[in-house]
């Protein structure tokens, strides 16, 4: 018989159960949950840092272990390139790697070069893609991480 213990942990004002001894995913209807409450807030950051532009993935990072797929676009919505996921690994399937450097959460452009992004992602096992979600850097955020959906 699988052992699971429960335990409540908090990710982005949403609790989940964690797995202690992770034999198989949680359901694939709590990550599209997760995506889904995401998608207003931001499903990319972007930050000023350094003299570059950063825009972080790091809220579809943490859906890894479900997502087969995530396209985006800067400046347009070609969808013609993707951003490569880090593997998953069962234990922990929310976590966000830490051995990856900046490469596995974020990518890095030259100052002032992304108006907006657009992503679509896809879950491992489902036909369909969700739609295009577009974001732009929030106004006067400073070197702050955020993004507003681009209605």
């Amino acid at each position: 018989m699988k052992k699971f213990a429960a335990t409540l942990i908090a990710a982005g004002g949403l609790f989940f159960p964690s797995l202690t001894i992770a034999q198989e995913l949680p359901p694939l209807e709590l990550y599209q949950q997760m995506l889904e409450m995401n998608k207003s807030s931001g499903w990319v950051a972007f930050r000023n840092y350094n003299g570059q532009q950063w825009i972080y993935f790091t809220p579809l990072v943490t859906l890894h272990c479900r997502l087969q797929e995530v396209s985006y676009s800067i400046n347009s919505d070609d969808l013609d390139q993707e951003f490569i996921l880090p593997r998953c690994n069962p234990s922990m399937p929310f976590s966000v790697p830490t051995d990856g450097g900046v490469e596995a959460i974020a990518i890095t452009l030259p100052s002032g070069s992304a108006q907006t992004i657009s992503v679509q992602v896809r879950f491992t096992g489902v036909k369909t893609k969700y739609d295009i979600m577009t974001y732009r850097p929030c106004k006067d955020a400073g070197d702050a991480s955020c993004a507003v959906l681009v209605e």
